[in-house]
């Protein structure tokens, strides 16, 4: 037994001391691991990847956000950026952390809440649009101008448990001051959908914020675009206005998908758009045709647009127009005729340590292969934005200026001569992932 006890005990000395010690991570080697991995997928999947410099040293660039920005394609890409694929994958569905607000000034500069997502820590107490923000953590609205002529209210990042104070002047004249905290909340797309009665037809408006996914759903799609294009066919709509004009874009999928609500089923099969990736990546370019869905029959469709609408709703315009009449409403669009997909799937570097690369992958064209619109959608008819006015009330410039066209075919002077250019909106307020879906 003393024999069998000590060969033991010699067995587990060997062993310990046979065990390699773990060795330290230099964290420096796993940075140029990353840098290097970043430049990797860049030069494989990036649209313009032929403007990439032959040789970069990684060691001029401090950070992964510096090293992207110093190869992208400057004269074209305002688009591509770095996140977590936590962060990209929540996006896409809603999740979202924040206050739950946006924003948008009127001609005088007045500061208004432009939206409100319901389920947020705005939404929970209460927040409309049509409140002006007359001070934010005691000072007034003025006080956060940059010397650029944008703002900076410094409210922080999105992060829970961020907490700030604002003053609002409401609808009625009064005041109240509300401090709301930050916290993680799910986001609705559906701002407002109601039937307007215009003469004999009926009209159905729907303000959208941001193309989401529902999560859970195969393939990806919306619930709550599905619940609104059937309330839509249920009321016999003949005309539609959709309002895009706080929507940065988001899923391709859903745009797809309201895409095949609106087109006509005479265009079920046909071209709706094709995706043209870098010359190295020609097998896998592709192309979407149109798959009806419901029994809505519109000839035309009215589109309330300004520089925040972007990406998707941008692709769902350039999509429709070949196919119907498609006019716009408000100001020019974004221009975004380009696409993302994320790359971490395809480097071990890069999902090992949570790194997200979204840049520029694709260009869109539409059936007609218009594609370049880097400049936006110009809009048919250039009116003011009015965010003091409530979701759906016809005293909304853009709006009235909609019925005004179903009405008349036109869009009077006076309605015209409300037109203003902001300095700036809530588009600029924020870049990359946050730029898609923008909301504080």
């Amino acid at each position: 037994m003393k024999k069998i006890l000590w060969i033991s005990v010699w067995l587990w000395m060997c062993v310990g001391a046979c065990t390699p010690k773990e060795e330290p991570v230099d964290p420096g080697k796993v940075e140029d691991e990353v840098k290097k991995a970043i430049v990797d997928v860049m030069r494989e999947w990036y649209f313009w990847n032929d403007q990439i410099p032959a040789t970069i040293d990684l060691s001029k660039f401090p950070s992964n956000e510096e090293l992207l920005d110093g190869i992208l394609y400057k004269p074209l890409d305002r688009f591509s950026y770095l996140t977590t694929q936590e962060n990209f994958n929540n996006s896409f569905v809603g999740k979202n952390a924040g206050h739950g607000f946006g924003f948008a000034f009127t001609a005088d500069e007045k500061l208004y809440i432009s939206f409100v997502f319901n389920e947020s820590p705005a939404g929970k107490d209460g927040w409309k649009r049509g409140w002006e923000i007359t001070q934010i953590n005691d000072k007034p609205i003025a006080d956060y101008k940059t010397s650029t002529g944008g703002y900076d209210f410094k409210l922080g990042g999105p992060d829970p448990g961020i907490t700030n104070k604002f003053t609002f002047k409401l609808p009625d004249g009064s005041t109240t001051t509300r401090s709301n905290t930050k916290a993680e909340y799910q986001s609705n797309s559906v701002l407002d959908q109601r039937i307007i009665q215009v003469d004999t037809k009926k009209v159905g408006y729907w303000a959208y914020q941001s193309f989401k996914a529902t999560a859970g759903l195969s393939p990806t799609r919306s619930a709550e675009v599905q619940t609104s294009m059937e309330y839509f066919q249920s009321q016999g709509v003949q005309e539609l206005i959709i309002d895009l004009r706080y929507n940065g874009g988001g899923s391709v999928a859903v745009a797809e998908q309201i895409c095949n609500y609106i087109v006509q089923s005479s265009n079920t099969g046909k071209l709706m758009y094709t995706n043209q990736l870098n010359a190295t990546k020609t097998a896998q370019n592709s192309s979407r045709n149109f798959n009806k869905i419901g029994n809505i029959n519109l000839s035309r469709v009215l589109f309330i647009t300004s520089r925040s609408s972007a990406s998707a709703s941008e692709l769902i315009i350039n999509a429709l127009d070949p196919y119907m009449d498609v006019v716009l409403i408000g100001d020019n669009t974004f221009g975004k005729p380009v696409g993302s997909f994320p790359l971490s799937s395809y480097n071990r570097i890069l999902q090992t340590n949570n790194v997200e690369v979204v840049p520029i992958t694709f260009a869109i064209a539409n059936s007609a292969g218009k594609a370049e619109y880097f400049d936006g959608f110009p809009a048919d008819f250039k009116i003011g934005d009015s965010p003091q006015i409530a979701w759906g009330d016809t005293k909304d410039l853009r709006l009235a200026a909609a019925i005004q066209y179903i009405r008349t075919g036109t869009v009077g002077n006076r309605m015209k001569d409300s037109y203003f250019k902001p300095s700036w909106e809530i588009i600029d307020a924020f870049k990359g992932l946050q730029q898609e879906f923008p909301v504080f």
